[in-house]
């Protein structure tokens, strides 16, 4: 079974945005814990998220995917920048308690002329600050396409990151399709070798979650530009077999794409007959 969804607004409540996904025909939904870009986050409704929870264990929902905000860089250059991020991941892994069970992305960070190794030591120095033992929370770092000085765009750097952690066992990554095909990684051309290197390197236990967007631009970019599904470089055929690959099944996969809730709503329903084929 496919298990998906989108980005949904959480400016209407927990509950109303699993009303929303079962209207779209999702079964997994993603959403900020704060403003994208900025750092206030909401007074928790504690009747509202156990409506939510009600709704989704009545529903069969796959994990919902918490992202962080954009802003948060734990490789900062400046401590004030890293604390900022360590601070708000706290924050927002003890509000996540309160939905136990779910999954919390971040952008691992840009090490802003550090260096990938001086980065990646600021990751895992971060992550081992913020972590606890019994957290109910899965913390999943992001694949990423490698513009500028970003961490995480190779299989190599995140397996390091994974090795520096303390609390190892809860902490995973979520592989977005715009992002490693972006990275070099060619889903399109040879899906199954890039899983295999995914594997060797880092290990498919340690995937739990999908974005799944195609690309503005081509193999290799490092260009980050979303695109609808089919309406980029990546196309609709190898997505469709992203969705379809048995190493895949069961991961909640989460829409990203530059869409409407109509747009979403068309995708799902286009990537579960995709689904069905399998």
């Amino acid at each position: 079974m496919l298990h998906i969804g989108c980005h949904l607004s959480s400016s209407k409540g927990f509950a109303a945005m699993g009303r929303q996904a079962l209207d779209m025909g999702a079964d997994t939904f993603q959403f900020f814990t704060r403003n994208p870009r900025g750092s206030r986050a909401k007074a928790l409704d504690t009747e509202d998220i156990r409506a939510l929870e009600q709704l989704l264990r009545q529903n069969d929902f796959a994990p919902l995917v918490a992202h962080a905000p954009y802003t948060l860089n734990l490789c900062g250059a400046a401590e004030e920048n890293r604390t900022f991020a360590r601070d708000t991941m706290a924050d927002d892994l003890a509000r996540l308690e309160h939905l136990p069970g779910q999954y919390y992305n971040f952008h691992p960070g840009s090490h802003v002329g550090q260096g990938i190794e001086a980065g990646i030591g600021l990751i895992a120095e971060g992550l081992n600050a913020i972590l606890c033992p019994g957290q109910a929370t899965t913390v999943l770092l992001e694949t990423m396409a490698g513009k500028g000085s970003e961490v995480g765009s190779r299989f190599e750097e995140l397996r390091e990151i994974l090795d520096r952690v303390e609390h190892a066992d809860q902490v995973g990554v979520c592989l977005d399709t715009c992002h490693v095909w972006d990275a070099g990684y060619d889903i399109a051309g040879d899906l199954d070798g890039v899983l295999t290197e995914f594997d060797r390197v880092i290990g498919l236990d340690r995937l739990r979650a999908i974005h799944l967007n195609d690309s503005m631009n081509g193999l290799g970019s490092h260009k980050d530009r979303h695109a609808c599904i089919g309406a980029g470089c990546i196309g609709l055929e190898a997505l469709e077999r992203v969705v379809r690959h048995e190493a895949l099944r069961g991961l909640p996969f989460c829409l990203e794409t530059p869409n409407d809730i109509p747009g979403y709503t068309a995708e799902i329903a286009l990537l579960r007959r995709a689904a069905e084929l399998a």
